[in-house]
């Protein structure tokens, strides 16, 4: 009885929020979704818009966020689903949930400011706090560099990536990608220059190839154990995947508590090891998996593998050759200097890094935890598994 009340609070909250958005979005057109073609702008799917110093989020557009985010030189990004009336995704416990045709995920790439710093000047921060993004942004304190959609059309998922202008009053679609000289600043004032690179179309493949027999391509993120966590939608925090239920955009979820749940890999009272496989999650297995891109590297990172040489521990590399750094196993326990993993994760030479495209930067704190990870591991590679 309590819990039927609770849910019915819910939904209500649900509610009356989405109409309250749609109150302040009055003067936006609906969403659009484009069936075919490749529309020029990002403003011709109305998904969001740069408008009275923000760039604010339709109605119907959900933000959301993950436990553990995808390193991308250090950037910040707005996460939203938005679905046509009258359809929803069906739950999946362990793959991305399967989202209907019509279905519209988009992920706005931005920095904070740096303080009193040129616009190329952009804060190298891992603190959302005054992002402003369960409303969206406030423009005066971001820099917006790319926004990317996915859409789910009749034949599949089509990406779209959207540059921003330097005015930061619309995004326009590029298919060979985009290079952007950015220098990060830090709370000490130390700076670091830098490339941002926007994929082309072929590099959004890569990451979400699901199998790359068949080329089919899916959302990395939206995944169960990625998203059951809270978020502010402005009227209090509330478990997203029960949101996205009480408004009809997901269905036949189980009781919350058989939901699975990846570990904030920055939470310090998750466990060491909770927070390092939740890192490689996210960050590797998208290709680290027995139909991936690196399926054949016999190397996969998901967080069901065990921790053998499944997981690289004591594993001999299949195709590294130079990026090995001359080092003989993918992990060793106890030893990250040994391990080819932290070789590769702490590089930013072309064919030594890893992930091999998405980033120009190395993730010092990402590292940091790979490290502190492998220095736990027990046992020796004297006897290779």
């Amino acid at each position: 009885m309590v819990k039927s009340a609770k849910r019915a609070t819910t939904l209500l909250a649900s509610l009356l929020l989405a109409l309250l958005l749609a109150g302040c979005q009055r003067g936006m057109p609906p969403v659009a979704f484009h069936a075919d073609g490749r529309p020029a702008k990002l403003g011709d799917w109305h998904v969001l818009e740069a408008r009275d110093g923000k760039l604010e989020l339709n109605a119907g557009v959900v933000p959301y966020s993950l436990n553990t985010h995808l390193f991308t030189d250090y950037v910040h990004k707005l996460r939203t689903i938005w679905m046509p009336k009258g359809v929803s995704a069906k739950y999946d416990p362990k793959n991305a949930f399967d989202f209907p045709v019509g279905t519209i995920i988009s992920k706005t790439f931005y920095y904070p400011r740096a303080a009193d710093g040129k616009f190329s000047d952009v804060a190298r921060t891992l603190d959302y706090s005054g992002d402003f993004a369960g409303q969206g942004l406030r423009l005066a304190s971001v820099h917006l560099v790319e926004t990317r959609l996915l859409v789910r059309r009749k034949e599949g998922w089509t990406p779209f990536v959207y540059v921003w202008n330097p005015q930061q009053t619309e995004a326009t679609l590029v298919r060979t990608g985009d290079v952007q000289a950015l220098t990060l600043v830090d709370a000490q004032g130390q700076r670091e220059d830098f490339n941002y690179v926007v994929p082309d179309e072929g590099q959004c493949v890569n990451c979400h190839e699901a199998d790359m027999i068949g080329r089919t391509i899916q959302p990395i993120g939206p995944k169960a154990r990625h998203m059951n966590r809270d978020y502010d939608y402005g009227s209090g925090r509330e478990n997203q995947l029960e949101h996205l239920v009480a408004i009809g955009y997901l269905m036949d979820m189980p009781r919350l508590a058989d939901v699975p749940k990846d570990a904030n890999w920055r939470d310090p009272s998750a466990s060491l090891d909770a927070r390092a496989r939740a890192y490689l999650d996210i960050n590797c297995a998208m290709c680290h998996n027995p139909h991936g891109e690196a399926s054949v590297t016999g190397f996969s990172l998901g967080p069901d593998v065990p921790e053998d040489h499944h997981l690289g521990i004591c594993k001999s590399p299949e195709a590294a050759g130079p990026a090995t750094g001359g080092r003989l196993f993918d992990i060793v326990p106890g030893k990250p200097d040994e391990s080819i993993l932290m070789n590769r994760i702490g590089s930013t030479r072309p064919g030594v890094m890893m992930p091999e495209i998405g980033r120009s930067t190395v993730d010092r704190e990402g590292e940091a935890l790979i490290r502190a990870w492998i220095l736990s591991l027990k046992g020796n590679c004297d006897i290779v598994h």
